[in-house]
C-alpha cells in the first residue's frame, strides 16, 4: 500500500460501475497468496486534507495567538472512512502543550489557535494492522500573501486544501472487504472544486504542450538555418 505524491488536478481512475472518485482493479482470477494478500489487485480511495484558518482580529492578551485554524483529513466523496481507517494522528507543533492528536472516528480533523504557520504530520492507521500505516505532510496555512511575500490584510477565511489518493496494492483479503463495502455519510463539500480545477489545468496543460511544440519547431527551423550557413561558409572556404 502505498500514497500518490500530491497531484496538481485529480484524476478519476476507472471503476467497474463507471463512478468517479475512486477505483478498483481485479485481475480475472485474482486469488490470495500464502501470504493472505490479493495479488494483483490495487485499489485507490481519493483523499482530501489541508486547513481552514480565520483571523481573530489582533493579538490575545494571554499568548499572542492570531488565528483559529481546523486542520483535517476526509474522503473524496461521500464515504464513511472509519470502515477501513482505524485511527488518525495529528502531529502538531512541539509548542502546543499536546502536540499529538488522535481521532479515532470521523471528522478527522484538530481545531486549535496560534499565530505562526508550521508542518503538520498527518498519520493514517487502518483498519488491518497488516497494512503500513501512511504519512501526510501539510503545512498549515494562516496567511494568503501577495507576490512579494508581504501578508495581505483579510478578513475572510484562508484555504488550503489538496487532493491525493491512497493506493492499497495487493491488500489482504480482510481489507479488501472492507475498502469495496464503504457506508455513505452526507455529502461533503470542498473548499477547492476539482472538477473545475480539473479542466482549468487541464487546459494549462494542452496550452503549455503547444507552446513547447511550437517553441520546438522553431529551434529545429533555426538549427537547419544554421546548418545551412555553416555548409556554404565551409564551401566558400573549400573554394
Amino acid at each position: 500500500m502505498d500514497i500518490k505524491p500530491t497531484l496538481p488536478i485529480p484524476v478519476t481512475p476507472k471503476t467497474p460501475s463507471g463512478a468517479a472518485g475512486g477505483g478498483v482493479v481485479v485481475p480475472k482470477g485474482a486469488t490470495p497468496e500464502i501470504s493472505g494478500r490479493l495479488k494483483g489487485v490495487v485499489i485507490v480511495k481519493p483523499i482530501i486534507y489541508g486547513n481552514v484558518a480565520w483571523y481573530l482580529g489582533g493579538k490575545r492578551d494571554e499568548d499572542g495567538h492570531t488565528h483559529q485554524w481546523n486542520v483535517y483529513l476526509k474522503a473524496y466523496d461521500n464515504e464513511d472512512m472509519s470502515v477501513y481507517i482505524k485511527r488518525v494522528h495529528f502531529k502538531l507543533h512541539e509548542s502546543y502543550a499536546d502536540p499529538n492528536r488522535v481521532c479515532h472516528s470521523p471528522p478527522y480533523q484538530v481545531t486549535e489557535t496560534g499565530w505562526g504557520e508550521f508542518e503538520i504530520v498527518i498519520k493514517i492507521f487502518f483498519q488491518d494492522s497488516n497494512e503500513r500505516p501512511v504519512t501526510i505532510y501539510h503545512f498549515l496555512k494562516l496567511f494568503d500573501r501577495e507576490k512579494d511575500g508581504n501578508v495581505k490584510t483579510v478578513s475572510a477565511p484562508v484555504n488550503s486544501e489538496s487532493y491525493d489518493e491512497l493506493v492499497f496494492m495487493d491488500p489482504t483479503a480482510k481489507m479488501y472487504r472492507l475498502l469495496t463495502h464503504p457506508k455513505n455519510t452526507s455529502l461533503i463539500n470542498h473548499k477547492t472544486n476539482y472538477e473545475d480545477k480539473k479542466l482549468r489545468d487541464l487546459q494549462k496543460i494542452l496550452n503549455a504542450k503547444k507552446k513547447v511544440k511550437a517553441e520546438i519547431a522553431d529551434l529545429k527551423a533555426r538549427l537547419a538555418s544554421a546548418k545551412e550557413n555553416i555548409l556554404k561558409l565551409k564551401n566558400q572556404v573549400s573554394s
